[in-house]
């Protein structure tokens, strides 16, 4: 399989990973199940990938992770709209 095949492959499924948690928190407006260090170390992570994607000039991980740090961003959104205080 070509490199940039497996890792444009990749890197879709794990950006779309968190879509079914996003979809299930909006429909729910329930969050206590979420953990925000979790979300905020994914995010760090995803972040920093963004950055090597850059460092290194590699569309695919670029692309992916922003992706992924937008749909994460939007879950931490959500953690803050709707967590009992």
């Amino acid at each position: 399989m070509n490199e940039n095949i497996l890792g444009i492959v990749a890197g879709v499924l794990t950006s779309i990973s968190m879509i079914p948690q996003l979809i299930k928190v909006i429909r729910e407006k329930n969050v206590e199940d979420i953990s925000l260090v979790m979300l905020l170390i994914l995010i760090s992570g995803l972040s920093l990938w963004v950055w090597y994607g850059f460092k290194k000039e590699e569309l695919p991980i670029i692309l992916s992770n922003a992706f992924a740090v937008l749909v994460n961003i939007s879950l931490l959104i959500c953690y803050m709209l709707y967590r009992k205080s």
